[in-house]
């Protein structure tokens, strides 16, 4: 049975895009995992030998389609797109919602249990991690590359000081940030 693996990165930041990854394995990858459970620098090993031994597909949905639409619409938007370019017999998503897309099957931990989301896991983190990086080159005062848009102390402290940059999410609010920074930004 053709499988395709479907797994996320930055479901819950105050900055930066959702990523959703799509893989099928067309050879065997050894050492795959939850891509929470692996070092950046074990993350960028594995994502190369994933790139060379599968179909993927990487889709990025922006922090303004987010604020426009909601998070949910911006998954099962991504998930569409990953249908759409990997056809398969199954796709299995890391989760227990099909975001209202009906060929998904949702497993909980799936990225700890099923190879071909261990490696989508692996692709959306160090596809978005790159992302942030770069993003931390326009927005330096943020420090984008050392929590990923996270809600850590040092980015709140930023945001407070500087207010929202053009990538934040202004559709979150964190308590942290009462009274409401975003209010009245588009």
């Amino acid at each position: 049975m053709l499988l395709c693996g479907i797994d996320e990165a930055g479901r819950g930041p105050l900055a930066g895009p959702l990523v959703v990854a799509g893989v099928i394995l067309k050879k065997r990858v050894y050492k795959l995992d939850d891509s929470k459970k692996l070092s950046s620098k074990e993350r960028e090993r594995r994502s190369q030998r994933i790139r060379q031994a599968a179909r993927y597909k990487i889709v990025t949905i922006s922090n303004d389609f987010i604020d426009q639409w909601g998070l949910s619409a911006a998954i099962s938007h991504a998930l569409y797109e990953i249908i759409d370019a990997l056809p398969a017999e199954q796709y299995i998503f890391d989760g227990n919602s099909t975001f209202g897309v009906d060929r998904i099957t949702p497993i909980v931990k799936a990225d700890q249990k099923i190879k071909e989301v261990m490696a989508a896991s692996i692709l959306a983190k160090v596809h978005r991690d790159h992302l942030m990086c770069e993003y931390d080159k326009l927005y330096p005062e943020y420090g984008f590359c050392r929590h990923k848009g996270y809600g850590t102390k040092e980015h709140i402290e930023a945001l407070r000081r500087y207010g929202p940059s053009p990538i934040h999410r202004k559709s979150f609010h964190p308590k942290a940030l009462e009274p409401n920074l975003f209010k009245g930004v588009s």
